[in-house]
C-alpha cells in the first residue's frame, strides 16, 4: 500500500482535531502566505479569512504557471528545434 493511501487511511480513522490543533495549522498556513494577511502575531485573523486568502494565492500561483508555460511554449515554437538554444530550454525543462 503506498505511503499516501496510509496516510489517508489513518487521517480519517483518527480523532478529530480540536480547536487548539486548528488554530496551529490555520497559523502556519497564514505563515506561508506571502502577502495579504501576514500581520503581527497580536492581531487575530479568521480562519475562513486565512482559508480565503490561500485560495486566492494558489488562484495567482495557477495563472502564473499558465503564463509561464504559454511563454515557454511560444519560445520554443519561435526556436529551431535543433538550435542549441532550443536543447538547453529543453534540459531545462527535463
Amino acid at each position: 500500500m503506498s505511503t499516501r493511501r496510509s496516510r489517508s487511511r489513518q487521517a480519517s480513522t483518527s480523532m478529530p482535531i480540536n480547536d487548539a490543533q486548528l488554530d496551529d495549522l490555520v497559523s502556519k498556513l497564514q505563515q506561508l502566505i506571502p502577502h495579504g494577511i501576514n500581520q503581527s502575531k497580536s492581531s487575530r485573523v479568521s480562519a475562513s479569512k486565512v482559508l480565503q486568502e490561500t485560495c486566492n494565492y494558489i488562484r495567482s500561483l495557477l495563472r502564473e504557471v499558465d503564463d509561464l508555460s504559454e511563454k515557454l511554449s511560444e519560445l520554443l515554437d519561435s526556436t529551431d528545434t535543433n538550435s542549441a538554444q532550443a536543447a538547453i530550454i529543453r534540459s531545462l525543462i527535463m
